[in-house]
């Protein structure tokens, strides 16, 4: 791409490390709610003709420039955004750590010398490419964790733990300590591979941020996306769709090649146990850069991950891709937020046993495809174990004039429970699409079918809430499906505020469905949508997009905050 930069400032080229051109270098220092225990710091930067005053040169933009500090105080359960002035800058700015620490694995990290960005000059610690001794990227302030590339947690360990594929597991585990921020660039990415764990856990005060060069560089804006890989968590839990033509889907024998990976990646097996680890509070900023062909990564991808794999607050910005996809395995993860996905939001498919509580899905304002994209309609409809994902207590919203904002098809079973599903786009996108008569026919357990899909207490405000979808399922049986359900309202007009915090009819909804009867992960609600004015499980945490502005947070999603 080329950036042009104001001032006296020439143009130069960054090949390879973004798609997109950024029109400017500002922060918006957008606080809310009342001040509490002070966590972290945020600079603001007064624009590119301060920043060209040691940016001009013929090395990468390098200027700290002349920013100051933000201080950003989280609570809890706050609503509405509020605006509050912007302090005065400092010239606070971000010194670099002395040097790289010391982690286990044999191969060290590389000090790659600084980087320099609005909030100042930054150490640079290169990872390994392979990851064969369990390690700890440990928080330092002043030092960034960059991916060099394709970079792995352990070594694959195959489709079974019993070495019986003659492969043996490294039992590596990546543990990433709360505040640390990883960046990368082009192709790279992180594979947690089978047979080896994760544990990425940060808290509501210092979460974990991925995100790209681009954004420590101060380069982004808005609309930035696609500029690294993204985080890939493989299992050894059933699939369908096999990678080898001749294998039985669900079994050992079946296996799948992670989207779009350069180098051979696998996931799949025939476990119903076990896990690929957990990350909570983290961040996955302007994931999707195109990998082979057109296939690309997502923020978030999980492939055949065990049941015992925890997720939770995870939020997803400006993936150029889908914000999540997975692929088959099972998937447990409550709070997640989607914000400005280019495709679909929530991705499912070959085989998936997924449940979902409190799921924020925001697009981009004309930007992005459906919200839910379930399954495939490919021929291979009937391979089992066949998706059946549940969500309860989500926000939609449709941003984008487009075919649905909820699409389920390729014999995929489903349910939405106690959520909200708004078209915000300039035209008239209907709610609901099914396709498939596999999708919609009665319940038959020799075929791992549960029926057609289940709607209770979901309120849609859509100009058209139901379309045709192909195989002759028409809008009027759409229409009959959900209508069969309890407590649904076809004409609703939401109270939300900010554009993801419930308002009176979110929280005073007419019929709530007990979604503990359908499982043990699901917590017993008293409302419709993800965030209950009560309990706003967003703050801290995030950041804030295009697609959604939640407040008192990290700040900005193009800027990088500074941890105390």
């Amino acid at each position: 791409m080329a950036v042009t930069q104001s001032a006296n400032c020439h143009t130069r080229s960054l090949a390879g490390e973004s798609r997109h051109e950024i029109a400017s270098f500002s922060i918006l220092g957008f606080l809310r709610g009342p001040l509490a225990v002070t966590n972290l710091t945020r600079t603001l930067v007064l624009g590119c003709s301060i920043l060209a005053l040691s940016a001009c040169g013929p090395e990468e933009i390098a200027s700290p420039g002349t920013g100051g500090n933000v201080t950003i105080n989280n609570t809890t359960n706050n609503p509405a955004p509020t605006p509050t002035p912007t302090p005065t800058p400092t010239q606070a700015l971000v010194t670099p750590a002395n040097g790289c620490p010391t982690i286990n694995d044999p191969q060290g990290l590389t000090d790659e010398g600084t980087i320099t960005g609005p909030e100042g000059e930054w150490r640079v610690c290169a990872t390994p490419l392979r990851f064969n001794a369990s390690s700890t990227l440990t928080r330092v302030p002043g030092l960034l964790y960059r991916l060099p590339g394709q970079v792995s947690v352990g070594t694959d360990g195959g489709p079974a733990a019993d070495n019986s594929d003659g492969l043996s597991d490294t039992n590596v585990e990546l543990t990433i300590e709360p505040g640390v921020i990883i960046y990368a660039s082009g192709s790279s990415f992180l594979n947690v591979t089978r047979g080896n764990t994760i544990n990425a856990v940060g808290t509501a005060n210092q979460p974990i941020i991925f995100t790209s060069r681009d954004n420590i560089l101060g380069l982004n804006g808005d609309n930035s996306s696609g500029q690294w890989g993204g985080v890939v968590l493989s299992g050894r839990s059933p699939v369908t769709d096999c990678f080898e033509a001749l294998a039985t889907p669900g079994t050992v024998d079946c296996e799948r090649q992670v989207e779009g990976a350069a180098q051979p990646n696998f996931f799949g097996g025939a476990e119903t146990t076990g896990g690929s680890g957990e990350m909570a509070y983290v961040q996955i900023r302007y994931s999707g850069f195109v990998l082979s062909g057109d296939s690309e990564l997502q923020s978030l991808t999980t492939g055949g991950t065990g049941p015992d794999t925890k997720l939770s607050f995870i939020q997803s910005v400006n993936s150029s891709d889908d914000g999540v996809e997975f692929f088959g395995g099972f998937v447990n993860i409550k709070n997640l937020i989607v914000a400005g996905a280019e495709d679909d939001s929530l991705d499912t498919d070959t085989g998936v046993k997924a449940n979902m509580q409190y799921v924020i899905a925001a697009q981009r304002p004309g930007i992005g495809d459906t919200i839910i994209e379930a399954d495939s309609s490919n021929g291979k409809e009937d391979e089992t174990p066949r998706q059946n994902t549940t969500i309860s207590n989500f926000t939609f919203i449709q941003r984008k004039n487009d075919d649905q904002v909820v699409r389920i098809r390729g014999g995929a079973d489903y349910g939405l429970y106690n959520g909200v599903i708004v078209d915000a786009s300039s035209a008239t996108t209907p709610c609901i699409r099914i396709d498939d008569q596999e999708t919609v026919r009665d319940a038959n357990a020799g075929l791992d079918d549960v029926g057609a899909p289940r709607f209770n207490s979901v309120a849609l405000e859509c100009a058209t809430n139901f379309r045709n979808g192909s195989d002759g399922v028409t809008a009027a049986d759409a229409e009959a499906i959900f209508d069969a359900g309890a407590g649904n309202n076809k004409a609703f007009a939401n109270t939300l505020v900010a554009g993801y915090l419930n308002g009176a009819s979110e929280d005073g909804f007419a019929t709530i469905f007990d979604v503990t009867a359908l499982s043990s992960f699901f917590d017993a609600v008293t409302f419709i949508g993800a965030v209950s004015a009560a309990n706003d499980w967003t703050q801290g945490w995030t950041c804030d997009s295009a697609a959604i502005t939640f407040g008192n947070n990290t700040g900005a999603c193009t800027a990088i905050p500074v941890f105390n």
